[in-house]
């Protein structure tokens, strides 16, 4: 397991205290740290190599600040909090955190990242360790081929993830390619079209480099364990890359390739569909904070004493919307199964269900799900509504629909109507994970519509420029060349 991996090396714990050192710096502004995680060194040995890129599976896993929302770890509270998916709780000052700034979309590009950066910094920081590990292992003599190449392979598949995001949050943004300071320091903007095809170019690059089997930390030995991106990561992050710039024929193909591999993928019931290592998973996170499943579950999971924000018994301010628990169909089994509820002081809270150990000192039985396979078929779907081939989409919408109980589709199989009902099958599928209701209500066109209704019963009001984050003000002051996005 990865996470006895961790315990086993001590590079691994010396990688992750650079990474976490790395991650407090700006793009624009620090030097190549005079660290081992820069060294040469570092790319001359299997293991070392290999640690720099389990670091940041282990970044990835650990616990995020609830009340700042300040890292990638987080996407799923700060998109959700953004969209119509989660009520911040109105108690125990939690109106007066940056979490408020989100819920009202009302965010400011302060000096602080927690308040206007949100995830750049962190973005940023884990693609400048990527691009270190493409130089150093390019420039590698001594690594055992495979690993190399397998390690390739993941830096560009995380770089291209990393980018993916970072263009849906903030719009046009800088593309570094390289760890030169100097040039990174430089950077402008790069239009969003320039940084998706810097995208593909790295998940193709992934799917020709990646193993079609899963590998352990050593990144060779063969494994159960789905926590290293293979092939098929590659695969499915690129059809919905495709899906989100509107190549449909290529958003289709890839995700075929993913649901064609039966031998490794399958839709499974629907509480085994957050259990670590299922068919289902294309790729997970494995846990890494001691005692502890998903922080997901510790986060979302509402005590008997409902939401709330007190240090001294945890901080849980936030629970599901009016609008996700509405957007179910009578009889549809994620409503039973994906959510629960607390009552407490007459008042019954909500709350995301998909992940349920939420006890210190449980057995490790869920890892964090970042890629799945029912996307995989509401990806294919969509791109064949586009295409006007309904019969095929409305047979793939059935697959998720008879998963969840539902008879068959019977709505219209026009190209918008159908559509329509693929976007409300991704709602109540995808909710609180990793942002897609936040994405996919922007690149539909829908957001406006959307969030003028939902921004109201929030207290608030909705602007259209408040679709895209704001920059860190910090870094602009920095970089010249930096604009802010409008209406910051």
């Amino acid at each position: 397991m990865l996470a006895q991996s961790i315990n086993r090396f001590f590079t691994l714990f010396l990688i992750a205290l650079l990474l976490g050192g790395v991650s407090c710096k700006k793009l624009v502004e620090v030097p190549a740290p005079v660290t081992s995680l820069s060294s040469d060194n570092v790319y001359t040995n299997d293991a070392t190599a290999a640690a720099v890129l389990t670091g940041i599976y282990t970044q990835l896993s650990m616990r995020s600040p609830t009340n700042g929302a300040a890292s990638i770890n987080s996407i799923s509270l700060a998109a959700g909090l953004s969209a119509d998916e989660l009520t911040l709780f109105a108690g125990s000052g939690n109106f007066n955190t940056p979490l408020a700034q989100l819920y009202l979309n009302k965010l400011t590009p302060g000096l602080s990242t927690t308040q206007g950066g949100v995830m750049w910094d962190d973005f940023y920081s884990k693609i400048y360790i990527c691009n270190i590990a493409l130089e150093r292992l390019a420039a590698s003599k001594t690594l055992t081929p495979s690993i190399k190449q397998q390690l390739t392979g993941e830096a560009k598949f995380l770089r291209a993830f990393f980018y993916c995001y970072l263009v849906n949050f903030y719009g046009d943004v800088p593309l570094t390619t390289t760890s030169n300071y100097g040039v990174n320091a430089a950077l402008g903007r790069t239009d969003k079209a320039k940084v998706y095809q810097q995208v593909i170019a790295d998940l193709k690059d992934a799917q020709n480099l990646l193993t079609d089997g899963y590998v352990a930390a050593d990144a060779k030995t063969t494994t159960m364990e789905r926590v290293r991106p293979n092939k098929w990561a590659a695969t499915a992050l690129l059809a919905r890359v495709y899906l989100y710039t509107g190549d449909w024929s290529d958003a289709e193909a890839q995700a075929t390739a993913v649901i064609s591999n039966s031998s490794l993928f399958g839709l499974v019931a629907l509480n085994n569909v957050f259990l670590k290592n299922n068919n289902e998973a294309i790729w997970q996170l494995q846990p890494v904070n001691t005692g502890w499943n998903t922080e997901d579950a510790r986060f979302f999971i509402l005590p008997a004493t409902g939401p709330t924000n007190n240090s001294a018994t945890g901080s849980y301010p936030v629970y599901l919307s009016s609008q996700v628990l509405s957007s179910f169909e009578a009889g549809d089994q994620r409503r039973a199964n994906w959510i629960d509820s607390v009552t407490f002081s007459s008042n019954t809270y909500y709350y995301p269900y998909k992940y349920k150990s939420a006890t210190y000192g449980a057995p490790v039985t869920e890892y964090t799900m970042v890629l799945r396979l029912g996307e995989q078929y509401l990806i294919r779907a969509e791109a064949e509504a586009e295409n006007n081939d309904s019969g095929d989409a409305i047979a793939d919408l059935n697959m998720i629909r008879a998963r969840a109980g539902l008879a068959t589709y019977a709505g219209g199989t026009d190209r918008t109507t159908l559509l329509a009902a693929i976007m409300h099958e991704r709602q109540v599928e995808l909710f609180t994970e990793w942002g897609h209701r936040w994405l996919d209500l922007k690149r539909t066109g829908n957001i406006g519509a959307v969030m003028t209704t939902v921004a109201p019963a929030k207290g608030t009001s909705w602007n259209r420029d408040w679709a895209l984050y704001p920059l860190p003000l910090y870094d602009i002051t920095q970089d010249p060349k930096l604009v802010q996005n409008p209406g910051y």
